[in-house]
């Protein structure tokens, strides 16, 4: 009630002590498991099951609520950071390539489990879809702290490879939810509402389009434009203050369309980080081209850019409270006790290692990229390795540029398949919306797709740390790793 006001009273010890001990362990459990399985949202995850209701309850009900609130803030951060980092060019260069594999992403789990689950186990058609669209999702949020935490060995945002990785796994992210809101609304049709199935499939797919199709060109030719010439030297006087006020404002906006309109608030995050990304002039001498952070706030006529604003107030933030709250939110999320059970232990296990080959798959468009007769992209480094053979005119040098080059392939290849193999909290919504929300699946189907999803998160994850731990200087140095600014 408005007027009135929260007595303040001093936390019991056991709640001081309970909130202490669960950050503490959080931290320790993703520091353990980064060390021993190169992917720290296992430990986190795993904290979360025992805190949270799966397992021990130690957690109140109220608490495990406001964390995923704060988590799902986190998860937002972690994607806006990632359009802020991304490289534009290279979205760009490589759209065609991520559409065929996001298609793949989504079309092989979903085929594959009508042959299992629907042929194979016997469970119905509708029941196989909403299993299928869950594990269908790529998780945006893992895919992200993937790309994060393997950047202190391998930039990948800067690599082709990790390119095609985002732009595949942004648009399976956004079809995962269009399809979650279509299962919501199933609910609803088997009640006998008279809605219009049409506009509740056709809204968030056209919504979808429609910012994916609208942003680039408002940001190019209207606020690009009107912000390099009226407002970034006027930025340069306040620095990260300005920068900030932007940064607050651009997200919110994106946030909001995106939640009105019917499309993923997380698509929304990462639009707004990729047109902040944009919209500053890329000439030598405009305020936000700088070489370091600590140049944009000592020199008056320049600016830190947006990276370096997120890097000085939200990155700590985010790392260290908000992305821990999130993937251990995920583990609330999880039905730990109810997948030791009978034969949905061994169904969900053969299931699992299904939807990781269906994800796996997408991998396999790199080498076929590479054999189509499409124009090729070449590092600086490729180039000079070219020319040199080239004087040399030495058949045995071409034929080893050759398998170096298939190998630095198939390992970026590898690289793609095990980075799509995570599905997190796009998977959990969608098979919990089907479960909790209409009748057609069944309490076996929802434990088979959540043991699918909990094993592919932690699977995906592992993989690529150990691929980056082991291959990613050869992945970086081939043709599909960094690239050259244009």
């Amino acid at each position: 009630m408005a007027g009135g006001f929260l007595a303040y009273h001093e936390p019991g010890i056991v709640d001081i002590l309970t909130i202490v001990s669960f950050f503490y362990i959080v931290s320790l459990a993703e520091w353990i498991s980064a060390k021993i399985l190169r992917a720290g949202i296992v430990g986190q995850i795993a904290v979360g099951i025992v805190y949270g209701r799966p397992l021990a309850d130690i957690l109140a009900l109220d608490w495990q609520e406001t964390f995923l609130a704060l988590g799902y803030i986190g998860l937002i951060l972690i994607i806006f950071e990632g359009g802020l980092r991304a490289r534009l060019d290279l979205l760009k260069d490589n759209f065609v390539l991520s559409m065929f594999a996001a298609a793949t992403g989504v079309g092989f789990p979903i085929g594959t489990s009508y042959l299992l689950l629907h042929l194979g186990f016997g469970y119905g058609p509708v029941e196989t879809f909403i299993i299928g669209a869950a594990l269908s999702a790529t998780s945006l949020g893992t895919t992200f702290a993937v790309i994060s935490s393997a950047s202190k060995t391998v930039d990948l945002a800067q690599t082709r490879v990790g390119a095609v990785l985002v732009s595949a796994a942004v648009i399976d992210d956004v079809v995962g939810l269009v399809m979650s809101s279509v299962i919501h609304n199933l609910g609803g049709l088997g009640g006998g509402n008279n809605a219009n199935l049409g506009w509740l499939i056709g809204r968030p797919i056209v919504a979808s389009i429609g910012m994916a199709l609208v942003t680039p060109v408002v940001t190019k030719y209207i606020f690009a434009p009107v912000f390099r010439r009226y407002i970034e030297d006027r930025f340069a006087r306040y620095d990260h203050l300005s920068n900030i006020f932007l940064m607050v404002l651009v997200l919110c906006a994106f946030l909001t369309i995106a939640a009105y309109t019917g499309t993923s608030v997380l698509f929304g995050a990462f639009l707004a980080g990729t047109f902040l990304s944009y919209i500053p002039s890329k000439h030598p001498d405009g305020p936000f081209v700088v070489l370091s952070r600590e140049e944009g706030e000592s020199e008056a006529h320049k600016s830190p850019t947006f990276v370096h604003t997120f890097e000085r107030y939200l990155k700590d933030v985010q790392k260290y409270l908000m992305e821990p709250l999130f993937f251990a939110s995920v583990g609330f999320a999880i039905p730990f006790v109810q997948l030791w059970t009978g034969k949905w232990l061994w169904r969900g296990i053969v299931y699992s290692l299904l939807m990781v080959f269906g994800k796996f798959i997408v991998g396999i468009w790199i080498p076929l990229w590479a054999a189509l007769p499409v124009k090729k992209h070449t590092t600086k480094q490729q180039k000079t390795t070219n020319e040199a053979s080239d004087e040399i005119e030495c058949e045995s040098c071409d034929a080893n540029q050759q398998q170096v080059g298939s190998t630095s392939r198939w390992l970026s290849a590898l690289l793609l398949g095990s980075a799509m193999v995570a599905r997190g909290e796009i998977g959990l919504l969608i098979i919990e919306i089907g479960y909790n929300e209409t009748s057609y699946v069944t309490e076996g189907g929802f434990i088979t797709g959540v043991w699918a999803i909990l094993l592919n998160t932690i699977i995906g994850p592992v993989a690529v740390g150990l691929i980056v731990k082991f291959y990613g200087k050869r992945i970086v140095d081939g043709e599909w790793g960094l690239q050259p600014l244009e």
